[in-house]
């Protein structure tokens, strides 16, 4: 009998090691999409923008391994409350990283339409800052899941402040060139879109760590501070065409 459970324990750690290696697979790729669609629109490059819209296929197909595999784990291992807590949180943490991967294709669609129009002045760079900033935001979220550090955990749902920030500042930039020339007007609402979906991979970001903080102590941290919404906010776009 003993022996059984020991084999039943070691099967279960070696699956969930083989989803925890797609969950960083996919983490890498979401990372990769981030910068790289950041950059396409710094550098007007639209081959790269569109190396980004046919990538998100492969973070798509990669959620869907994961839950089947989480499903199958659950099914054939009948896992203790605590392990099903782990199994999951993967599920989640694969849901969030796609629709991070969803905002920088989106990110990536607009370019095209930018590359037409005559740049915003500093837009294009803050915007890759603040991508920049989430992306390192993830690849901490990644490591503390991995290592169940809630420490690092915390950190990271804190300096989602940070985005907030660069967003509200990016935002009140895009009024300001809208107000003095009304040609902005076009170029600004497509840069507020991409802002704004910065934004909201930020807080996809901070799910991923609450899930970490979640694992190691067994409570969800406290939502402690009120997000600050834009007045272009159900103009939000989050489609996902193919």
């Amino acid at each position: 009998m003993h022996d059984s459970k020991e084999h039943i324990v070691s099967a279960f750690d070696r699956d969930l090691e083989a989803i925890q290696a797609k969950i960083l697979k996919m983490g890498g790729l979401v990372e990769e999409a981030i910068l790289e669609a950041a950059r396409s629109l710094e550098e007007r490059d639209e081959e790269l923008a569109d190396k980004v819209r046919k990538g998100d296929r492969a973070i798509d197909g990669l959620e869907e391994m994961i839950n089947e595999d989480a499903a199958r784990v659950i099914a054939l291992r009948a896992p203790t409350a605590i392990d099903l807590r782990v199994v999951l949180s993967v599920m989640k943490i694969s849901g969030n990283l796609e629709r991070i991967g969803d905002y920088a294709k989106n990110m990536a669609k607009r370019t095209g339409v930018l590359v037409q129009m005559p740049p915003i002045n500093g837009a294009h760079s803050a915007l890759r800052r603040m991508a920049r900033e989430v992306q390192l935001m993830l690849k901490d979220a990644l490591d503390a899941y991995i290592q169940r550090d809630a420490e690092l955990a915390q950190d990271v749902i804190n300096r989602d402040a940070d985005v907030d920030q660069m967003y509200n500042a990016l935002f009140r930039e895009f009024l300001t060139f809208m107000m003095e020339d009304p040609r902005n007007i076009t170029a600004c609402m497509h840069l507020h879109f991409i802002a704004k979906n910065t934004e909201r991979m930020g807080d996809h970001v901070t799910a991923i760590a609450e899930q970490t903080v979640y694992l190691v102590t067994g409570e969800m941290p406290e939502e402690n501070r009120p997000k600050v919404d834009s007045m272009l906010d159900g103009f939000d776009e989050t489609e996902d065409e193919g």
